[in-house]
């Protein structure tokens, strides 16, 4: 076996073109595995992980990319690097043949979109706050897809946006739905009566899904940022956009998703809401419900509950009905999870998120079963991981964490990070259960389970008796199709439940029995 490669230094290619070329690389005769990538810190680890880190990797700047390569013979690992430059080239010729024409400025874009009344910024963060303004200045909406955007910047671009008033959703928003269209991140679901103010990108994604899968349909979701509930931000945004859905004459529930906000934050929220005269549903993942509930809303525990409950008030009925529907199904995971558990000598579990607010979720439903879990981002500090690339005992891992995304495409889009992670984590004879989330829409990767189905079918046959669990976050209508995808996942042996909450309980009920010395 041979493990080469090379650096390249004075070009530059976004992280997805370099995430198709590695993928070129992998299709070539011989080559057993390959990645290229930018030289961050945080790449070279995920290529000393993978053991394709090379000595001369060391002294590669952020600028350069890192191209490292596994083959069966020097033959092919020659062949595979020879191939590299015309890889790049072919790469650049299907981009400029799919460009029909190339747009230099906002001037040009709105010559050819005269109408355009939003912008969408998707460029490396140090850029991104100088375009957001223009296009503000501009008169346009902007949603900054882009993170690494500064706390100062932000709080100048949102006061802007607030006093001409526009709106901000962003830096680091992942999804919206505008007048139906998917922007970022986002799903393809129902139009309705349900308006959606989210601080959370994965967080507006599973409820939205939940929503349109069970009949009902959205008529806005505004993405904020998850910063933007934090103290330094107040909330700028959240504020204008639960405003803006209280005046829309289309909306007529608003459901609110967020990591809890600061208390001088959530406050001024409850007193907004006090203004309102719609039925208000929130789900602050984890925080103090009390003054959600003071203010008139009905407060939600879980992402999926929070969708439900709004399908419900949405149709005139009351929630009580969910509430035991969910309660049921609790018994259910309850009698299923004894099953699983029967015979499996593992003890631990490991969770593999693409979406962070899945991941926190995932952590708050399982500290009911098992407690808190070891995490690159826990509920609470002393579970806080040492090295995020070595898990332990309970360990759940936020993959969208800058840690993982610095330098290469999220892992929504990229799979081969948590495909690796996987075969690591099977390796361990005590690892019992891998809980997964799977996260469809625009954006996402277009076909997943191409990707995840042969590491299934890989880590089942290196640990038979491995459980791996998850949940689809998505909607037949999207490009992935949810159906699709649930069958393929399934037919290759992995536990599909219909959330992520319900997704999570199971696992905590296998590793709760597991541990019990009476089982």
């Amino acid at each position: 076996m041979i493990v080469t490669g090379l650096i390249k230094k004075g070009v530059y290619y976004d992280s997805v073109s370099l995430m198709i070329v590695s993928k070129e690389l992998s299709k070539l005769d011989g080559i057993i595995d390959s990645s290229v990538i930018m030289g961050t810190s945080e790449n070279k680890a995920i290529l000393n992980m993978a053991g394709l880190n090379l000595k001369n990797f060391d002294d590669a700047s952020e600028t350069d990319i890192l191209i490292g390569i596994r083959a069966s013979t020097e033959i092919a690992a020659d062949n595979a690097i020879r191939k590299i430059d015309q890889l790049f080239k072919d790469l650049q010729r299907n981009q400029d043949i799919s460009t029909d024409q190339k747009i230099h400025s906002f001037e040009d874009a709105l010559k050819l979109l005269p109408g355009a009344n939003l912008s969408l910024i998707s460029i490396a963060g140090k850029y991104a706050a100088g375009e957001a303004m223009k296009a503000l200045k501009m008169g346009l909406h902007v949603m900054i897809f882009s993170d690494n955007v500064s706390i100062s910047e932000e709080i100048e671009l949102k006061q802007y946006a607030h006093d001409h008033g526009l709106l901000l959703m962003g830096p680091d928003c992942g999804s919206a739905i505008i007048n139906s269209i998917p922007l970022g991140f986002a799903n393809v679901v129902k139009r309705g009566n349900i308006g959606i103010v989210g601080a959370s990108g994965t967080g507006l994604q599973e409820v939205s899904s939940v929503i349109s899968n069970n009949g009902a349909g959205i008529s806005q979701a505004i993405g904020t940022g998850g910063r933007d509930v934090r103290k330094e931000i107040g909330g700028i945004m959240f504020l204008d956009a639960l405003k803006t859905l209280s005046e829309d004459e289309e909306t007529q529930v608003i459901v609110l998703v967020s990591k809890p906000p600061h208390p001088d934050v959530l406050k001024k929220i409850g007193t907004e809401l006090k203004k309102i005269r719609k039925p208000v549903i929130g789900i602050l993942i984890g925080g103090d419900s009390e003054v959600l509930m003071q203010s008139g809303a009905i407060s939600a525990f879980t992402l999926e509950e929070a969708g439900l409950f709004a399908v419900s008030v949405s149709n005139g009925k009351e929630i009580e009905s969910i509430k035991e529907s969910l309660a049921k199904r609790k018994v259910e995971i309850f009698v299923l999870a004894e099953s699983l558990a029967k015979g499996n000598k593992g003890r631990f579990l490991r969770g593999l998120f693409s979406g962070g607010t899945l991941c926190d979720e995932a952590q708050l439903v399982l500290k009911e079963s098992i407690g808190l879990v070891y995490s690159n981002s826990p509920l609470h500090a002393d579970f806080q991981l040492k090295d995020c690339w070595k898990s332990k005992e309970n360990s759940i891992i936020d993959l969208g964490e800058d840690e993982f995304t610095r330098g290469r495409p999220h892992p929504m889009i990229d799979f081969s990070l948590r495909n690796k992670r996987i075969i690591q984590e099977v390796a361990d004879p005590d690892v019992s259960v891998i809980l997964l989330d799977v996260v469809l829409g625009y954006g996402s990767h277009p076909d997943p389970a191409s990707e995840l189905v042969p590491v299934i079918v890989q880590a089942r046959e290196k640990s038979p008796g491995i459980l791996i669990i998850g949940s689809v976050t998505g909607t037949d209508q999207d490009p992935q199709n949810r159906k699709k995808v649930i069958q393929g996942l399934e037919n290759a042996g992995m536990i599909i439940m219909p959330s992520n909450v319900a997704a999570s309980e199971l696992a905590g009920q296998i590793i709760q029995k597991i541990s019990s010395p009476n089982f």
